[in-house]
């Protein structure tokens, strides 16, 4: 059982307990659909999640690319499609539905699935995709070369206008023919309706209630830093903590969580102090960052 089946459980039951997160407000920068599952279990939690939607996604400028790299996919020209984040798989079922298909359907017979994480896996699978590579230790592009193996394969790699290169260049010196085409461009929140990408996909964790977290605009938020009374910010991407270091001269008090590696390198690199970083992508690895921190704390009044 994992943390947030274990919360869960017990809110079912009426016996959740105090954790070091009651009462502890949680900024979370991330849209309210896509905040849900990690606001509920914060929610179960004791604490109160807040939403900040920094950043959006627009569907790719140059859709000839992508739908070559699909027409081929299906075609069985690709050994391995390599998903790097759940906003690829939101990509690929708006695709599958323009051409009247599943998600599945978009790929031939013994072509292969990789992805980097724990979320994007869940989520692939519940599309009825099963993954045959994910890392089993660091949950990023870094962790998925590593398990990588040396040989020929032909990949196709659909990613972020703003991807790093490294996932493309590690698969690359182990062997592999990468076709990289940009399946979506990540912009400030929010994007234009013509140009928002629509798909949505399953949570990765099931959301334990219905409540909607209260979302908040950059004024009301400048004045929570300012007045201390956020405990602790989440911070999902590295263009997520550029924009909070854009918009927010100081986030004050607040302790800034990092989700993965990348994120905290380019949070440190602008001056922003990590109080923890999630090894997990996950609901449930977010809120192990955040009890790290807050740990050996007494709950505020």
């Amino acid at each position: 059982m994992n943390l947030g089946q274990a919360i869960a459980r017990q809110a079912s039951a009426g016996q959740a307990k105090p954790t070091s997160l009651a009462g502890r407000r949680i900024l979370i920068t991330r849209s309210a659909d896509r905040a849900r599952p990690l606001a509920a279990l914060l929610s179960g939690l004791g604490a109160e999640p807040l939403v900040l939607p920094l950043i959006d996604f627009e569907k790719a400028q140059d859709q000839a690319a992508i739908d070559a790299g699909l027409d081929r996919l299906s075609a069985g020209g690709f050994d391995w499609l390599v998903i790097s984040s759940v906003t690829t798989v939101r990509v690929l079922v708006e695709k599958a539905a323009e051409r009247g298909v599943s998600l599945p359907d978009l790929l031939s017979v013994g072509t292969k699935v990789a992805t980097i994480g724990t979320s994007s896996r869940r989520v692939l699978e519940t599309l009825g995709l099963a993954v045959d590579l994910v890392p089993s230790g660091a949950q990023s592009a870094e962790g998925l070369v590593e398990v990588w193996e040396q040989a020929p394969a032909r990949v196709f790699l659909p990613q972020a206008d703003i991807a790093a290169p490294g996932l493309r260049d590690g698969l690359s010196a182990k062997g592999a023919d990468v076709t990289a085409v940009v399946a979506y461009h990540t912009v400030d929140f929010p994007a234009p309706e013509e140009m928002r990408l629509g798909a949505e996909v399953p949570a990765a964790v099931v959301n334990s209630g219905d409540d909607t977290p209260i979302v908040l605009d950059p004024a009301d938020v400048k004045k929570a830093f300012d007045a201390g009374t956020v405990d602790a910010v989440v911070a999902a991407s590295p263009s997520a903590a550029r924009r909070l270091a854009a918009i927010f001269p100081t986030l004050g008090r607040s302790r800034f969580i990092a989700i993965g590696g990348p994120t905290a390198a380019e949070a440190s690199r602008l001056g922003i102090t990590v109080a923890a970083t999630a090894q997990e992508p996950t609901p449930d690895g977010i809120v192990a960052a955040l009890e790290t921190v807050f740990a050996n704390e007494g709950n505020p009044q």
